[in-house]
């Protein structure tokens, strides 16, 4: 059997995005208890930055998941603000009469078990000692996340979800959902994301933890009021994470070879490309937002997904699936190459779900669900709204 590969998202009419930004009440707090991470370890108390946008149903059965990539937050849509200039990081797809409507569903985001935009994480105090967790803090998993945020849609009176969607390890969460709860999730939206991340993918995050750990003051992650932070590290480690984001392609057209436009954050050595500038720039606002002891645990996260973990094969594991699920693949990604997209599409319908494919043609790389909207909203528009004269 073959895959529902659909049409590319090129070949698809775009269906209008809004422009302007959605109001949301802001952040909240929900204190979920004790929690037991699935590779061992105890956190006494754990607490859940969440937003929420729209209005649930009376039967609950109205809620969409959004689940956020690996530096993002709780906050999905949203205009600018002095905590966000650049306002909510999917504010294009959120809002009444958006992809994802409010006036219809009702939009849920959690920041990540492990994060640090609000949620239990390397930063928080443990309440054994007094003091932040630091390396400490017990390693989680895509699945521990996913059973956190469910008991998040349990207090808020979710009953089922109308989708979950996410990209990169928000698409791995977005997976894990459809295999985890079965039952819960009618739909799925996995976007640039497989059941196991590639060699290539795991190498680059390897690089990226080495450059945090390699920084003097990342202090074996007991940097919290050392007034000495590892951010030489994290900054190293966005940008080794950047290139995976973007494709030769797109930075031919972006960056060619052309010579550095922007003031020079460190020494210049033989002049400076505009590729090199950019990822300096990236490097330093990384710094600013993020914690680093927060990025070398969700990458590990990201690494260690396996949706056959537990199960024997990935196909095992697919056949647990009972929600319409669509695979989004993007023609210039390699850190999820859109080929190994296609193919977990193929081995879940093999397995019996209701599996389908659809493929966003961009130069933008990984990065694509991240800004390309109108390539983005007319791959998973139609499967979002394909009930709507029903």
């Amino acid at each position: 059997m073959t895959p529902d590969l659909g049409a590319g998202a090129n070949d698809a009419p775009a269906r209008s995005i809004l422009r302007g930004c959605s109001s949301s009440p802001g952040k909240s707090y929900l204190s979920i208890g004790s929690f037991e991470p699935e590779l061992g370890g105890n956190l006494e108390d754990v607490t859940l930055a969440y937003e929420t946008w729209g209005e649930p149903n009376k039967a609950g059965t109205n809620a969409v998941l959004v689940t956020h990539a690996l530096t993002g937050d709780s906050h999905a849509a949203g205009c600018p603000s002095e905590g966000y200039k650049r306002g909510g990081w999917w504010d294009a797809m959120i809002g009444p009469g958006r992809t994802l409507d409010t006036d219809r569903y009702f939009m849920v985001c959690v920041n990540v078990l492990g994060g640090c935009g609000g949620s239990t994480g390397p930063a928080s105090e443990d309440p054994a000692t007094g003091e932040p967790y630091g390396m400490r803090f017990p390693v989680v998993t895509i699945r521990d996340m996913v059973r956190a945020q469910k008991l998040v849609l349990e207090a808020l009176g979710v009953e089922r979800l109308a989708l979950v969607i996410g990209g990169s390890i928000g698409g791995q969460q977005a997976l894990e959902w459809a295999v985890s709860h079965p039952d819960f999730v009618e739909r799925a939206v996995p976007v640039a994301a497989t059941g196991a991340l590639g060699p290539q993918g795991l190498a680059m995050s390897e690089l990226g933890r080495r450059a945090i750990m390699a920084d003097p003051d990342w202090q074996d992650g007991d940097y919290y009021g050392t007034g000495r932070e590892p951010e030489e590290g994290l900054a190293i480690a966005r940008m080794a994470g950047m290139v995976t984001y973007q494709s030769p392609e797109g930075q031919w057209e972006r960056f060619g070879r052309r010579p550095a436009s922007r003031p020079a954050i460190h020494p210049e050595f033989g002049g400076r490309f505009e590729v090199e500038s950019y990822l300096q720039y990236q490097g330093r606002d990384l710094v600013g937002r993020f914690d680093a002891n927060s990025y070398l645990y969700l990458t590990r996260a990201m690494d260690l997904y396996d949706v056959a973990a537990g199960y024997g094969r990935a196909g095992d594991a697919y056949a647990r699936i009972s929600a319409e699920t669509l695979f989004v693949g993007i023609s210039s990604d390699w850190l999820f190459y859109p080929g190994e997209v296609r193919r977990t599409a193929q081995v879940a319908q093999e397995a019996g779900a209701d599996a389908h494919y659809r493929e966003i043609h961009s130069d933008s790389g990984h990065d694509a669900f991240l800004k390309d909207w109108d390539e983005l909203d007319a791959a998973i528009g139609p499967f979002v709204h394909k009930d709507d004269e029903s």
